[in-house]
Formats: structure tokens, sequence, C-alpha cells
């Protein structure tokens, strides 16, 4: 294969509106096309590369030191990456850290993953927050020869988010058990081997870490497919039932895992508990509405207030969709707001122990502000049990 000259872009982000930004490309060849977002983040890479929310998404990097510290197995969220690719200022380094186990270059070639590095993040961040979240092509070519008209072309192409499934798509083809806890020193991953509550956990993109802390909270973790009906959910006699994170669109994915969480409430007394989609797939099935917004919530430092105890905490937050405060019928309480943009992140039922928040408590940005969910969560059950 030729080699590019020195001053020759080997990679391009074309928008949809004609806007083309042109660098070097790392990780996979080839071209695709997806919704482009920006996070703020300043550390983990690896997780949001392999979170399953950012299905049908590009992500741009604000922060510029990404694939310092290269990758490692024990960081991965699901088993690869399911962002479509990713935009940085500059180019991954040689990893500097004793847990790197490859370069993440090498990592997203192997797993066919795009990556564009040299690009004006600021810029490309500023457009985004303007104009909202566009779609874009992303294409790798080492010879640096792109056919801009048909780049764009395939942008203004693309379907999409709003409408779509994606949860079916990342979801488990199978039930499975979940007992690994969260990371701890020096034992690492260590497995519940006391749990106290039997807790089935609906899949509908769910992040590794969400089960950890499920683990650790004492539960005894079954994992469903997106699409499980009611009687597959009660089949496991759960203490409770929890909705997990996920991508697309909220009413896509609600037009079958609604009815379901419906008639759990209806027909039971159990903890619910919800995040991120789950928390969106929650308030659909009380009756509220959601919405799309203009470029979403993403990064590692997005301060959420409970309204209940007037704490501010600091969240981890990836969603391009919002549940519309405004639609929350009689009896659902808003309990959590980003003081970012005062969007819904929190809701409960008046009188029972059912609730979801947007952010991602799993994650550790505070590092630990949001654990006491999870806690809330075993807490409900036990009381229910007693």
């Amino acid at each position: 294969m030729p080699s590019p000259a020195a001053d020759r872009p080997t990679a391009c982000l074309a928008l949809a509106d004609g806007t083309v930004f042109y660098g070097m490309g790392f990780g996979a060849e080839g071209q695709t096309v997806a919704e482009l977002c920006f996070n703020t983040a300043m550390t983990g890479y690896q997780e949001i590369m392999t979170d399953p929310s950012y299905a049908g998404q590009i992500v741009t990097f604000t922060f510029p030191h990404i694939g310092n510290v290269g990758v490692n197995p024990e960081d991965d969220e699901t088993a690869d990456p399911v962002a479509a690719g990713m935009v940085v200022k500059w180019m991954p380094t040689d990893p500097s850290n004793w847990r790197a186990a490859e370069h993440l270059s090498t990592w997203l070639a192997a797993r066919g993953r795009i990556a564009l590095g040299g690009v004006d993040t600021r810029r490309l961040t500023r457009a985004i927050r303007r104009s909202g979240a566009p779609h874009v092509a992303l294409s790798h070519d080492p010879t640096g020869t792109f056919d801009i008209e048909a780049l764009v072309a395939a942008a203004r192409g693309f379907d999409g988010l709003e409408g779509r499934d994606l949860a079916r798509t990342v979801t488990c083809a199978q039930s499975y058990r979940w007992n690994e806890m969260r990371w701890a020193w020096p034992e690492g991953y260590a497995p519940q081997t006391d749990p106290k509550h039997r807790v089935v956990a609906l899949d509908y993109g769910a992040k590794r870490n969400i089960l950890r802390c499920l683990a650790s909270a004492g539960c005894d973790v079954t994992v469903l497919p997106a699409t499980a009906t009611y009687d597959e959910v009660m089949a496991h006699d759960p203490g409770g039932v929890f909705l997990s994170n996920g991508p697309g669109d909220p009413a896509a994915t609600g037009s079958y895992a609604v009815p379901m969480i419906q008639q759990v409430l209806r027909d039971t007394a159990l903890p619910v508990f919800g995040i991120c989609l789950g928390h969106q797939m929650l308030a659909l099935a009380l009756g509220a509405r959601t919405i799309k917004m203009n470029h979403g919530h993403h990064g590692a430092n997005h301060p959420v207030k409970d309204n209940d105890t007037g704490k501010v905490e600091i969240t981890s937050m990836n969603h391009g969709f919002a549940v519309d405060a405004q639609s929350l019928p009689e009896g659902v309480i808003e309990t959590h707001t980003s003081l970012f943009d005062g969007s819904n992140c929190g809701i409960r039922m008046e009188g029972r122990p059912v609730w979801s928040v947007q952010h991602h408590p799993e994650a550790s940005p505070g590092p630990q502000d949001s654990y006491y969910l999870f806690e809330r969560f075993a807490q409900a059950m036990a009381e229910r049990a007693a």
C-alpha cells in the first residue's frame, strides 16, 4: 500500500452541512456514518468507546490526551467498542501506564473502529453546541484519497437516532448470571459469594460496572434481553427489577419495554430502579414523554442536584434524549435536576420504591457521589422481604 505524503491527510470527517475536517487516521481503515457528539471527560476513553449507549454515534473527545494510558481488558464496559468511531485533537502517543496491555490505535484497528486525529476539536465542539449533533461520515484512507461529495451525501443519508430502537442491537442474546463486584485493591474484581437480593436486570445495553455495583450492593443478578416479557421476568422470582442504560430513541424501545414495565408496576410491589435509558423507560411507563436534546449530555463533570436533600453530585452522563419534566404526571416526583441546563435527571413514584436517574452513578466521577442509589435499591428490597 503506498505511503501518504507527510503533509497529506489520511482521514476526514464530513458533516451533512458540507463542512469537512481533515486530519490523520488511526485505528481501522474504511468509512462509517453516524451522529456526532462530544464528551468532556478527562479520563475513561476506553469505557466510553465500549459503552453500548454510544451505538450509532462517533465521539469527539474535548480532552486532548486520548490514548496516553493505552487500553486493557479490565476497563471494557462490554466485549468490544460500540461507538462507531472517535475524533481527537492529538494523535495517540505510546501508552505510559502499568495497566496498559495494548496501544489504542491497535485496539481500535483490531475491532473495526475508525479514528481521526489532528482535528481542532474546540471548533468542532462549538459547531455541535451551536447547531446540534450533526450527521457525519468518517473516512480513513492511508492514500489520502477522498470523494468529499460522496461523503457529504452519505452523512445526509444517515437516518439519525430519532425513531430508532438500538437497544435490540446491543442487548444480550440470552439470559445470564452476574456475580462480579466492583474493582478493589488488591483482589481486583472479586465475586459476590453471599448475595441477599435476587435482581432481574433488563439489558437495554448494560454497562458491566452497573452490574458490578448491583453485585457489590448484595444482589444476585440475572440479566435478561431487552425484549423480555413480564412472565419471563417473574419466572426468576425477583426481589427487584433493574432497568439498564442503552442507546437510541427511548420511545422506539418503549414500544415493547414499556408494557412489560407497566405490568410490573401494576401487578407487583417490587422495587424498580432505572439508569439512563432505563430512567427514560420508567418515565414513559408512568405516562411522561421523552424529547431529543440539541447536543445531549456526555461527560464526567456534570453537576446534578438532589432535590430532596439539596446535595449536589458530580456525575457522569451520556444521553441524547431526556425526560420532559413538564410531562410528569401526578404522583411522579422529579428528584434530580441538571445544574447545567435544568433538564430532568431523576424521578420517583410517590409512596412506592420505584425510581430512576438519568446520570450514571456507577461511573465514579465524584468519585462515589451517587453510589448510595445502589444501596437504596438494596435497602428497598430488604424492607420488602422483612
